[in-house]
């Protein structure tokens, strides 16, 4: 518990710990291209989702993979800007592990277009 809330109930606390990740969530929307177009295909697939009446199993594997897509991304982009501060220039390790953490978001969105062309495909035909 930081110094700041020593006797704060848990609830303030709580709201205090979710607007912080809000926000963080909100920065993220505003510098974030690839965040924005993620947030946009999981719209569409959710909103696609509900006009075909996704069963209640289908829909845990689409949160499951739009909430794996989305947290990689917020991850990839962490490390990307923290890299950016601490090693400003050029270094081949800081693009190694760029390289990395960008494809880690890459394979989650693959297995994540998998698992909806697996679901959705069902329901087209």
């Amino acid at each position: 518990m930081s110094p700041g809330n020593v006797g704060m109930s848990p609830l303030p606390q709580i709201r205090q710990r979710f607007a912080c990740a809000w926000h963080g969530v909100k920065a993220a929307y505003r510098a974030e291209q690839s965040f924005r177009i993620q947030l946009t295909v999981a719209s569409v697939v959710s909103l696609a989702g509900l006009i075909v009446g996704l069963s209640q199993t289908e829909w845990l594997f689409i949160v499951t993979a739009v909430g794996m897509v989305l947290s990689l991304e917020l991850l990839n982009t962490m490390i990307e800007k923290t890299l950016d501060l601490l090693h400003p220039m050029q270094h081949e390790r800081v693009k190694f592990i760029k390289d990395v953490s960008a494809a880690a978001v890459l394979i989650s969105s693959l297995a994540a277009a998998i698992v909806g062309l697996i679901i959705f495909v069902c329901h087209i035909q």
